[in-house]
């Protein structure tokens, strides 16, 4: 079971309601619990949007928000929304991803268990505004929890007209069906031209952009493909306004997401604005002490060193130091870990969940890995770090999607702020953290 973690007051909670009804609601009585979430504001914004915004208007209120993809891409949601519109098609699609491909982030499935009529509510708001008539949630099929919850608020809804073929009194065939598809695969479902290969029951491999899936996706057909976290905060702005979300957060990054936060001596998931500082992210579970690194954006993430815990958390601040927000993880390591061991076992997750569709992810990741290994066994070769360089930037060059360009992280990090324990394994053969085997421990190492 996911821990919410307590959060500042000032922090505004967006995603994560404190008037919405309780897992244990939902699960005994649907009805009801919908009942007691329509008075608490549920399904206002799907009303403002099908009687007073109308489709372009609900596109120009959310673009007007700032609102930016919380998949990790960070793309502007208006302009999405915009471009899958105005695609000329017999239909058009509208997917959320709720698949959570990070196995140790719980940020997705905590939204959909937490607050699944958010999550549907902004389904069917981003479907109306696309003008497509068919969506689809994506759920990993091991989230058994999500998926009936899920399934239990789209029925309720159904039954009393909020969605469905006459959604709101739209009128036959202007109505949005809402349909969970559990999904099995691995971490590349976390891209989108993937998760679409795995609903369409292909192969799930990354195909080429452009022709991006707002012109070309489910089914050949447009299709805006969109995290829950972004659908979910589609309704509070349509009630609250475009100008008040985007007063939360950065300038360029604007609203609220949630994060998975582990450290030593705790984890869970906070709602945080975008733009607070890395300190007070790492600073809301208990047990940090001795910081060493923070890992930033999942397998694929940076490692920063504690010096730089007042970056900003957003798209743009993670990227210039070298981390992204990814999977929505931030995990603390102390003087125990290995930053080495760390990277190497990353690099490792990375190269064994590639697709293996191109050479340079097939191979070059591999080739990695290998060479982690050999630093982390005391047995390098002089040229390692060079070649480490050197292929980390041919793979970023060539790759075809960003699990490729992303896998380089843990490592381009690791010898961007901690060269010095780099230099310890190559040149003395010494684990200062007493983590690597079978070369030597340092005198004095935590273990």
């Amino acid at each position: 079971m996911t821990t919410i973690l307590s959060t500042p007051k000032k922090w505004p909670a967006i995603l994560l309601p404190e008037s919405r009804p309780s897992k244990a609601a939902i699960a005994a009585d649907p009805a009801a619990a919908l009942d007691a979430a329509v008075k608490a504001g549920a399904f206002d914004g799907l009303k403002r949007a099908v009687h007073d915004l109308g489709p372009t208007g609900v596109i120009a209120t959310v673009a007007a928000s700032g609102l930016r993809g919380r998949g990790g891409a960070g793309f502007p949601t208006g302009e999405k929304w915009r471009r899958t519109a105005e695609t000329d098609a017999p239909r058009r699609y509208l997917v959320a991803n709720g698949y959570g491909a990070d196995p140790a982030a719980a940020t997705d499935r905590t939204l959909i268990e937490e607050n699944p009529f958010g999550v549907v509510e902004g389904v069917a708001i981003g479907a109306f505004a696309i003008g497509a008539r068919e969506a689809f949630i994506a759920v990993r099929s091991d989230a058994t929890e999500a998926i009936r919850r899920l399934e239990a608020v789209i029925a309720a809804a159904e039954d009393v007209g909020f969605i469905g073929p006459g959604m709101l009194g739209v009128g036959p065939g202007a109505g949005v069906t809402i349909t969970v598809r559990p999904v099995q695969g691995a971490y590349m479902l976390g891209e989108e031209t993937v998760l679409l290969k795995a609903l369409e029951g292909k192969r799930g491999q990354p195909e080429q952009r452009p022709p991006y899936p707002s012109e070309v996706g489910l089914f050949d057909m447009p299709t805006a493909v969109q995290n829950v976290q972004t659908l979910a905060a589609v309704p509070w702005i349509l009630v609250n306004g475009a100008e008040k979300f985007a007063a939360i957060g950065s300038k360029a990054s604007p609203g609220t997401i949630l994060v998975g936060v582990r450290g030593p001596g705790g984890d869970g998931v906070a709602e945080v604005p975008l733009g607070t500082p890395l300190r007070d992210i790492v600073g809301l579970v208990d047990g940090v002490t001795g910081l060493k690194a923070v890992l930033v954006g999942g397998p694929s993430g940076g490692l920063l060193p504690p010096d730089l815990l007042g970056t900003a958390y957003d798209f743009e601040a993670l990227r210039d130091v070298g981390a992204h927000i990814g999977s929505g993880s931030v995990v603390a390591a102390d003087q125990r870990a290995c930053v080495v061991d760390l990277a190497r076992l990353l690099t490792r997750f990375c190269a064994d969940e590639a697709c293996g569709k191109t050479i340079p992810c097939r191979i070059g990741t591999r080739r990695i890995s290998e060479i982690g290994d050999r630093i982390a066994t005391g047995l390098p070769r002089p040229t390692d770090l060079q070649l480490l360089t050197d292929l980390s930037a041919d793979i970023v060059a060539s790759a075809l999607c960003d699990h490729e360009r992303l896998a380089t992280l843990p490592y381009a990090s690791g010898m961007r702020y901690f060269r010095g324990e780099l230099d310890e394994h190559i040149l003395r053969s010494t684990c200062p953290a007493g983590v690597c085997r079978p070369i030597a421990v340092a005198a004095g190492a935590a273990h």
